[in-house]
C-alpha cells in the first residue's frame, strides 16, 4: 500500500480565474488550460506563496490521498472530489506509524485558513459557462464616466450579451480578455471585474452586465475597456465565483465595507434588493480620497436611508483630517456592535488589499467592546456564509 500524502488542489467552483497564483508560485508548479487552474504534484513544494494573494480562497484546498490526482483529472474537475477514506494501519503498542497519517487527515481538513462560503439561502451561480478557448462575444451598450478627478477616471461599462444565455448573480466576476498578443506572443489572459448590475440585469428584464472600471496608467485591460466606443465587441470569461453571494432571505441585513471599485458588488447588491423589496436594510461603509473620485457618488445620494444606511469616507478632503472606512467604522461602534450580535448580519469586505487590516482591527474592537472575541465570531460567521472577503 502506497504512504498517504498531501496533495494541494484549487476548488474550480471558487476560483475566479484570475491567475494571480500561478503567477506568483516560485517553482512554477501551478498552471492552467481553457477551463481550470491546477497544481502539478510534482512540482509544488508547498511554500505556501500562493495562499494569501488569492482573493477567494478557493486556492487553499488539500486532500489527502494514495495517488495524487494527475493533471489531466484536475483539468477535468468541475468541482473538488471529497476526502476520500484513507486505510489507516491501526498502531500496535509503542507503534505511533498511524499519527502521521492522520495528523495529514486534519491538516488537509482545516487548511491554512478558514473556507468561505455562500449564504445557505442564495441562488445556485452558473460557474465558468464560457472559458478561454470559448468566449462570450458581448457588445458595449455605454461606457459613461463616474468620477470627476482626473487621476481617477472610473467608468461604468454596460456589456450586452445578445441571444447568449449569461445567467449571473450579484457578487460574481466576468474575466475581459484584452485583445492582442504578449511579449512571449501568447494571448492575453483574462482581467477580472466584478459585476455591478443586478441577476436581472443593468435594465431589469434584458440581463445585460455592468462593470465598474477605474483606468491604471498601465493597465492594459484597464485601458482598453475604458476606451471602448458604443458598438465594440468584448470577449468575456465567467461567471465566476460561488461565495461573494447574498442570501436571499428577505430580513438579512447587510453589512457592507468598500473602497473604489470594490463598490461594484456593493451596488449590484443595492439595486437587487431595491427590486425585490427585501426590508432587512444595508449598512455601508465606503471609502475614497474625495466625492469626485468616489464612483457613484452621484446616484448613492439619492438612495433613502431606510434601503441603505451609508457612511461615505474621504481621505483626502482639503481642509480636513485624513479618515478611513475603519476609523468611520468605530466612530459608528454601537449600531455596528448592534449588528454583530444579530445572526440576521451578513458582512461583505471588498476593495485594495490594504483595507483589509484596518477593518479586521477596526471589528477586533467593536468585538471586544460586546465581551466577544472578533476571531471566533468570524470563524462562526464564516462557516454560516455570513462573512465574506474579496480583496485585490
Amino acid at each position: 500500500m502506497n504512504s498517504p500524502v498531501k496533495q494541494h488542489l484549487i476548488d474550480p467552483e471558487i476560483c475566479i480565474r484570475c491567475y494571480t497564483c500561478e503567477m506568483t508560485c516560485p517553482v512554477g508548479a501551478i498552471e492552467h488550460d481553457d477551463n481550470n487552474v491546477v497544481v502539478n504534484a510534482d512540482a509544488c513544494n508547498f511554500c505556501m506563496d500562493c495562499i494569501p494573494v488569492c482573493p477567494t480562497g478557493s486556492i487553499d484546498e488539500w486532500r489527502v490521498v494514495d495517488t495524487p490526482y494527475t493533471l489531466e483529472q484536475q483539468y477535468a474537475f468541475d468541482e473538488l472530489p471529497e476526502q476520500e477514506d484513507i486505510e489507516v494501519a491501526p498502531a500496535s503498542a509503542g507503534d505511533d506509524a498511524a499519527d502521521p497519517i492522520a495528523a495529514l487527515l486534519a491538516e488537509a481538513h482545516k487548511g491554512a485558513g478558514g473556507k468561505a462560503k455562500a449564504p445557505a439561502s442564495a441562488a445556485k451561480p452558473a460557474i465558468n459557462m464560457y472559458n478561454l478557448g470559448k468566449p462570450a462575444r458581448m457588445t458595449v451598450q455605454g461606457n459613461y464616466p463616474l468620477t470627476k478627478d482626473p487621476s481617477h477616471d472610473v467608468r461604468h461599462i454596460i456589456l450586452d450579451p445578445g441571444a447568449l444565455p449569461f445567467p449571473v448573480l450579484e457578487g460574481q466576476s466576468v474575466g475581459i480578455i484584452p485583445p492582442g498578443k504578449d511579449a512571449q506572443g501568447n494571448a492575453h489572459l483574462p482581467r477580472l471585474y466584478s459585476i455591478s448590475s443586478p441577476r436581472d440585469g443593468e435594465r431589469p428584464g434584458y440581463h445585460n452586465i455592468s462593470l465598474t472600471v477605474k483606468r491604471e496608467e498601465k493597465g492594459l485591460a484597464s485601458n482598453y475597456l475604458c476606451d471602448l466606443q458604443q458598438g465594440a465587441e468584448v470577449e468575456v470569461t465567467g461567471p465566476f465565483g460561488a461565495t461573494f453571494l447574498m442570501p436571499s432571505t428577505p430580513d438579512a441585513h447587510l453589512l457592507l465595507i468598500c473602497t473604489g471599485t470594490g463598490s461594484a458588488p456593493m451596488r449590484a447588491f443595492t439595486m437587487q434588493r431595491q427590486r425585490s423589496g427585501a426590508t432587512g436594510g444595508m449598512t455601508m461603509f465606503f471609502g475614497a480620497r474625495t466625492p469626485e473620485s468616489l464612483p457613484y457618488f452621484g446616484p448613492l445620494k439619492k438612495v433613502p436611508k431606510s434601503l441603505l444606511n451609508q457612511h461615505l469616507v474621504f481621505s483626502r478632503q482639503p481642509g480636513q483630517e485624513k479618515e478611513y472606512v475603519q476609523d468611520r467604522m468605530v466612530a459608528e461602534e454601537d449600531a455596528i456592535a448592534e449588528l454583530l450580535q444579530s445572526d440576521k448580519t451578513h458582512i461583505y469586505i471588498c476593495g485594495l488589499r490594504g483595507m483589509e487590516e484596518g477593518v479586521e482591527r477596526a471589528l477586533t474592537s467593536i468585538a471586544e467592546s460586546t465581551g466577544q472575541q472578533w476571531t471566533a465570531l468570524r470563524d462562526v460567521m464564516r462557516e454560516d456564509g455570513r462573512y465574506h472577503v474579496e480583496t485585490y
